[in-house]
């Protein structure tokens, strides 16, 4: 157990009771895995510097001890804190990035001889017992779950943008569309909504009647008269009005015709009864 007898040697003169002699083999075993010694407290201090000897003040309080560590590359950093209970002392490490705690509960009869605590070689018993649980209970848990975070959530990295695509004062380029837009007329506004069934001439769009001579497919003239039993009677469809059959062609019961005309503002509807 390299350096633990210096690292006793030094703090040996503040040693005065079993929880002080756990608290210096505690620090010893985060040197030895890579770990320096900050400071004492929950927050970073003044004087807060890296070290591998205790920090000062730091057996204060006999009751709770506080110290904080970082690991050698910066990466991690842990806060731990060692509650006294009674004949047992209580370990609890967090670590600050993933907020990952570990707990381990010692007897202080078992690991430290109070009679000699002024000699090294008498001081601890089972000391590899002691090193054992601590890598563990707290040193192995803390650094397992601190690599788990570090998978689940990789840093990503993307390729570097090239002077195109970083030019704030750069215009894109302009496409013109290469396929041919369709016919569509502007949408007309909502009071242009039935404006064709009031013009006779059919000038406007918007109109609901279908009208089969401006459908606007190329076809044969229809004679308005088709569909009924009769033929219409001179002037009753007047030139160039709109014309729609009332009913579907060929359904008008026999001797009766059936006829609906737009003229200027009037839909006329007529229906005789033809007697032959």
């Amino acid at each position: 157990m390299a350096g633990l007898e210096v690292l006793f040697a030094s703090a040996a003169p503040a040693i005065t009771c079993t929880q002080d002699a756990l608290v210096c083999f505690l620090h010893w075993e985060m040197v030895t895995h890579g770990y320096y010694g900050l400071g004492v407290g929950d927050q970073p201090g003044a004087n807060d510097k890296k070290s591998e000897l205790l920090p000062a003040g730091w057996n204060n309080n006999k009751d709770l001890y506080v110290l904080r560590y970082e690991y050698k590359d910066g990466s991690r950093k842990l806060l731990v804190k060692a509650i006294t209970v009674e004949s047992s002392m209580i370990l609890n490490v967090l670590e600050y990035g993933s907020q990952q705690v570990a707990d381990l509960t010692l007897n202080l009869d078992d690991y430290i001889d109070a009679e000699h605590l002024g000699d090294f070689h008498r001081t601890y018993k089972n000391s590899e017992e002691l090193r054992s649980r601590i890598v563990s209970g707290i040193i192995t848990p803390i650094h397992e779950q601190w690599e788990k975070a570090s998978v689940s959530s990789p840093h990503r990295e993307f390729p570097p943008a090239t002077a195109r695509e970083v030019d704030p004062l750069r215009i894109p380029p302009h496409h013109p569309h290469t396929s041919r837009q369709p016919p569509w007329c502007d949408p007309l506004g909502p009071f242009a909504v039935g404006g064709e069934d009031l013009d006779p001439f059919g000038h406007r769009r918007g109109g609901m009647i279908v009208d089969p001579l401006r459908s606007g497919f190329p076809r044969a003239l229809i004679d308005p008269s088709s569909g009924l039993p009769n033929r219409l009677p001179p002037g009753a469809v007047p030139p160039g009005a709109r014309f729609d059959p009332f009913g579907p062609i060929g359904t008008s019961p026999p001797g009766w015709q059936i006829s609906a005309v737009i003229m200027g503002n009037v839909f006329v509807i007529s229906q005789a009864f033809l007697i032959h």
